[in-house]
């Protein structure tokens, strides 16, 4: 291969980096490689080596990435260079060219060619991971396991990371499993990055460079995580929290200067971003309908970025990229203003979109002519659109739980986009104001390593099943020790193992104690058996007041008052909404006599509020403020309401005569006693805690394996040997993270009598998972998809017990709320019609019928001849329009 290294080092543009250098010397030697780099330093450069020699010898490499809209992209990029003749396309639900030597896919095509034994792996000399980190999403994560550990071991594996801390690591365990792996680490960028905090009307660099330039501020900003903060705006924090202190408790009379931190508005963001020629930029708004409204705002306040030439051609890319997509389809999506902020040179990307439009702003940002997109976290994974300048408005974002500050990770991968090669010297990074955040957190983001890789797969039932088809269960276990997460886990049990050493020995160290007046560990049970009962009276106290809680909350109607003492200004509130949601957890929307609108589950409250009395509840939406005016006013004419009881009584007393009694309990080094006896009761737990954990982590995936077979057995798809049996591979076909409830429902014949749009609506709650948790009431268009829904209700109940019976983790609840859209898609309805009281976007809708394409082509291949072929059809009547584009 020395041969293709030279003809691609002679085809490039530019001198090979060292780290590019290294990695290829791997691949040409015959190794394996990872390489674990920032977003923008060249590892695709590695990629591009692979395919081009896999070309020169006449072999086939496959190229794998974690998400179809990458796939499409490396696709296009890659037809680019080797010719559309040379590269093929295979991401699920689009095939184009599967027998060329380059094929780019998502991992999960790889993955089950890998379990079928697909013969499209014969003659492949290399396969690409793109975006391998994502083996730590929590979701989709352990099928770049799978690959990996069953990928044969002459096939080379070119594996590209993003910054992790723990690189070493995943380095050594890919050499373990792939014989050989070579790990290349680098935290080199081509272009520098400096990174700076916005406050007030002042750009501020994020560390102190002094007064340096050219070359050595552009080294001192590579090197920022040896920096410290800028003392700048950290006085300028300590002035505006002094100030705020000082106005609080200022007497009258007495003037107290204002200092104060103010987050820029977008507007003069992008203005003194193209003032400084520091466009084009990416802002992050960790929100879709936030990307959407910012893009809003400064079309409507007369942003303009592109001259009439710009404008003129991106019209033009818009119009043919989305010229077949039906005129009612395009006034749905709100075509005219799309089109038009991309003239102005702005444009949204976010999963909201459909495909066809977030291509379209793709392209043209990489055409040089959109200058800012704003942009959810999405585009940071592998998507080719680098700019000058990111911009990050919070670094706080919603996980469907809470709010929580971005990893440091994130923030790199986040940042890796501004600077681009070849075309800046330098890239900036800029955090605007954070409210909630104190500066020297921000600042930590970037001085910290990036956070490390860690291992989310666990066997699934397919997975059970595939891998019985063509192994031994002892080589089916062997497969799973051989995994990152069993690596890591091993790992963990080491340094659990020497810990215990420790203990042992602190252990042995503190010896035993002994009292001269009596037994002292006689004494000691004592001790704990009184310890123990108290524990047992406060855990009761608490179960009672949380049932209290419970009831109440089950009970509530609107139009009750409750005495809640630390809300509003009298401590009442009025029941106005009252619902349980989707996990069976009662929730209550109150109005406080100070007009606030506030939400409590059950489990918020630790005791249960006082229920004062019932009123009539004033008409309208407690969300208008004129509404809650009137609600409070209401409340305001109560009188007094009584003190609520508290609930917290005293634990109930236990006899303490035995401890009276006993000789130790006079004995005048009681005090030294106990407190040696604390000593060795700490470190016993400790080492009680320590041999379970390691107990856990040896041979962890093992056991869950092993679980799921007996329970697969029981349930008739395994055989005693074991083997799959008819069942079982009807289950090897299905690829869902509720496989068996899909294949229960299919065997129990829930799917029979259904034509095309029920079968489409039905199998769309496999896959949908509703944004909310509340409980909504679900139109089911036919009664013969609501018996089949019912069906399947039962068949999750059923697979549910199952679970708990072998502790294996539970299963999510389904969730039948977008069966009414799928069905009238299905049925040839405008997409006015399928999203009607649907609160979802267009780019969700169309990512939800996609996926419900995807389980209905996997029931054409698995299920009975008649739900087959009405498989079929239903993926025909659904892949139209947006859809199919």
């Amino acid at each position: 291969m020395i041969e293709a290294t030279r003809q691609f080092r002679e085809g490039l543009p530019f001198p090979l980096d060292p780290f590019q250098e290294e990695a290829i010397a791997a691949l040409d030697h015959g190794r394996s490689v990872l390489v674990a780099a920032p977003t923008g330093a060249g590892k695709t450069v590695v990629a591009d080596f692979a395919c081009h020699a896999a070309l020169l010898d006449g072999n086939r490499v496959f190229y794998t990435t974690p998400i179809k809209a990458l796939s499409n992209q490396k696709h296009r990029d890659l037809g680019r260079t080797h010719g559309s003749d040379n590269v093929g396309l295979l991401t699920g639900d689009r095939s184009i060219n599967g027998s060329a030597p380059i094929v780019v896919m998502t991992t999960e095509v790889l993955r089950n060619m890998l379990f079928t034994g697909s013969e499209a792996l014969d003659g492949v000399q290399c396969v690409i991971l793109d975006e391998v980190h994502y083996l730590g999403d929590w979701e989709r994560g352990g099928v770049w396991e799978e690959v990996i550990v069953q990928l044969p071991q002459r096939v080379q594996l070119a594996a590209l990371s993003a910054t992790v801390s723990n690189a070493e690591e995943f380095g050594d365990w890919l050499a373990q499993v792939r014989e050989t792996c070579d790990t290349v680490i680098t935290e080199y960028r081509p272009v520098p990055l400096r990174h700076h905090y916005w406050v007030n009307d002042r750009i501020h660099d994020m560390f102190r460079t002094g007064g340096q330039a050219g070359q050595a501020r552009r080294r001192a900003a590579r090197e920022a995580r040896a920096g410290k903060p800028n003392p700048d705006v950290l006085m300028l924090e300590r002035q505006a929290r002094e100030s705020r202190a000082a106005r609080g408790q200022h007497r009258r009379g007495k003037r107290v200067p204002r200092v104060r931190m103010r987050w820029p508005d977008r507007f003069d963001v992008v203005t003194e971003l193209s003032r400084r020629g520091w466009l084009p930029a990416i802002i992050f708004v960790f929100s879709r309908a936030g990307c959407d409204k910012a893009v809003a705002e400064l079309v409507a306040g007369g942003v303009r970025l592109t001259d009439r030439h710009e404008a003129e051609e991106i019209a033009t890319i818009v119009d043919t990229m989305l010229a077949d997509i039906p005129p009612g389809d395009l006034e749905v999506l709100d075509h005219a203003s799309f089109r038009a902020s991309l003239q102005a040179g702005i444009a949204p990307h976010h999963a909201g979109l459909i495909p066809a439009f977030k291509e379209a702003v793709e392209v043209c940002f990489q055409r040089g002519l959109l200058k800012v997109v704003v942009a959810t976290e999405t585009l940071a994974l592998g998507i080719n659109m680098p700019a000058r300048t990111v911009v990050i408005e919070r670094l706080e974002k919603w996980d469907g739980a809470r709010h929580t500050l971005l990893t440091p990770g994130q923030y790199t991968q986040l940042t890796g986009r501004a600077g681009r090669r070849g075309i800046d010297d330098i890239g900036h990074a800029i955090v605007l104001h954070q409210r909630d955040v104190e500066f020297r957190r921000v600042a930590g983001l970037v001085r910290a390593r990036s956070h490390p890789l860690t291992s989310t797969f666990r066997p699934s039932h397919n997975l059970v099943v595939n891998l019985l088809a063509t192994h031994t269960m002892a080589e089916s276990e062997a497969m799973l020790e051989a995994s990152f997460a069993q690596y890591q886990a091993n790992q963990q049990a080491r340094a659990d193992r020497d810990r215990l050493i420790d203990l042992r020995r602190r252990r042995q160290e503190l010896g035993e104690v002994t009292c001269e007046r009596g037994d002292w560990a006689e004494y000691a049970a004592l001790q704990v058996a009184h310890r123990r009962e108290q524990e047992h009276v406060r855990r009761e106290q608490e179960r009672a007041r949380r049932r209290d809680v419970m009831e109440l909350f089950e009970r509530a109607q609107p139009g009750d008052v409750w005495v809640l003492p630390w809300i509003g200004r009298r401590g009442l509130a009025l029941v106005v909404n009252a619902r349980i949601n989707r996990n069976g957890i009662p929730i209550v929307d109150v109005v406080a006599d100070d007009r606030r609108l506030t939400r409590f589950r059950a489990s918020d409250l630790e005791d249960p509020p006082h229920h004062w009395r019932s009123v009539d509840v004033p008409p309208g939406n407690p969300r208008n403020s004129a509404v809650r005016a009137r609600m409070a006013r209401l409340l305001d004419d109560l009188p007094e309401a009584p003190q609520s009881v508290d609930a917290g009584a005293t634990p109930a007393s236990v006899d303490q005569g035995l401890l009276r009694e006993h000789p130790c309990h006079v004995c005048p080094d009681r005090p030294a006693h106990e407190k040696l006896q604390a000593r060795i009761d700490r470190v016993t737990s400790k080492i009680s805690e320590t041999e379970e954990q390691i107990r856990r982590q040896t041979g962890s995936l093992v056991r869950q394996f092993d679980a799921r077979v007996q329970l697969l057995i029981e349930l008739g798809y395994l055989d005693d040997v074991p083997r799959p049996t008819d069942r079982g591979r009807l289950l090897a076909g299905i690829h869902s993270d509720v496989d068996i409830v899909v294949s229960e429902a299919l065997q129990a014949g829930a799917f029979d009598g259904l034509d095309a749009a029920e079968l489409a609506g039905v199998v769309s709650m496999f896959v949908h998972e509703a944004r909310s948790d509340e409980v909504v009431d679900v139109w089911i268009p036919t009664g013969r998809m609501g018996r089949a829904l019912d069906a399947i209700e039962d068949a999750l109940a059923a697979a549910q017990a199952g679970h708990r019976t072998r502790g294996i983790p539970a299963l999510r609840e389904l969730d039948a709320s977008f069966a009414p859209a799928a069905w009238r898609w299905a049925r040839g309805g405008s997409l006015d019609d399928a999203l009607v009281e649907l609160d979802l976007t267009p780019g969700d809708f169309v990512r939800i019928v996609k996926q419900v394409i995807d389980l209905l082509s996997q029931l054409a291949h698995v299920a009975p001849a008649e739900i087959a072929t009405t498989s079929r059809q239903a993926v025909t009547q659904l892949r139209r329009g947006i859809v199919d584009l």
